[in-house]
């Protein structure tokens, strides 16, 4: 499958081992330090090869019934000193507290190896219609190489649930401007050209993205959700006075509500003709 997808995507094979494996069960790159990784783990596995005293639980041992951290913990283990990774998680991973996972994640948190968290909207994958989310790690945040903005002790939340667009019945999908969007928007943030442009300044957009410092997490107990942290959209203001808006409304719905009644008495003036 891994030669699979690289092939799809036009990117060498060179460094794969020889025949198939279970990268979580028998690593066969386990001295090998990553700069870059990319994973889709599956969700929520309940029966998985768990061994307590694996040196892999920096964070905290998984809980016997989820994988998610588990998973998690396997990839930031493979990440060299300056390493980073993109991965997809089922959107409970955020916020859930249930067996220790909370605990594991505020400790994933306050090693400040979270750089970026994108919520992303439903129906995404034909085999179901959860929503998932975007984990993106950073060993180091500094500004060097990979991004002339010091984003030590930050995370930026990215809430895209309202982006895409729907093929069929069954299936959404993002359009090329839409991860235009999510990428220009944490190249902004770190302070790396985009794809599309050369630099970009980042700024906080209600009801889109935020940048949310180490202590605030904290302060919501460590839950992940964008849509906790990047507030509501501006609303453009109409001009109305609020409180003639509200009169305004009122007599409206009042309107609606003699209607109603008007219409109650008709119908039943025309069931009673019936009998």
């Amino acid at each position: 499958m891994a030669k699979m997808n690289l092939a799809i995507h036009g990117i060498d094979n060179t460094g794969l081992h020889t025949r198939w494996g279970d990268t979580f069960t028998r690593d066969y790159h386990a001295e090998i330090p990553m700069d870059f990784v990319m994973a889709n783990p599956p969700f929520n596995i309940k029966d998985w090869h768990r061994i307590e005293k694996d040196p892999r639980w920096v964070y905290g041992v998984p809980p016997a019934g989820n994988a998610n951290y588990a998973w998690i913990q396997h990839i930031l283990a493979k990440l060299a000193p300056g390493g980073r990774a993109g991965v997809v998680m089922a959107n409970g991973s955020m916020s859930t507290t249930s067996s220790g996972e909370g605990e594991i994640r505020a400790r994933i948190v306050e090693a400040d190896l979270v750089s970026c968290m994108v919520a992303l909207p439903t129906q995404l994958f034909r085999s179901t219609g959860i929503p998932v989310c975007l984990w993106f790690f950073a060993k180091d945040k500094t500004a060097d190489s990979q991004g002339t903005t010091d984003r030590t002790g930050q995370v930026l939340f990215i809430d895209a649930r309202h982006l895409g667009y729907m093929v069929d019945r069954a299936e959404r999908s993002l359009s090329p401007q839409d991860i235009a969007k999510i990428a220009d928007t944490y190249h902004a943030w770190r302070g790396t050209p985009s794809a599309t442009k050369n630099r970009l300044e980042y700024a906080d957009q209600p009801g889109f993205c935020a940048s949310i410092s180490l202590p605030d997490i904290k302060a919501a107990d460590y839950a992940l959700t964008p849509g906790r942290y990047v507030g509501a959209a501006d609303v453009a203001d109409d001009g109305e006075p609020i409180q003639a808006k509200i009169d305004r409304l009122t007599k409206e719905l009042l309107a609606q509500f003699d209607e109603s009644t008007r219409l109650e008495r008709e119908i039943r003036d025309h069931l009673g003709r019936l009998r």
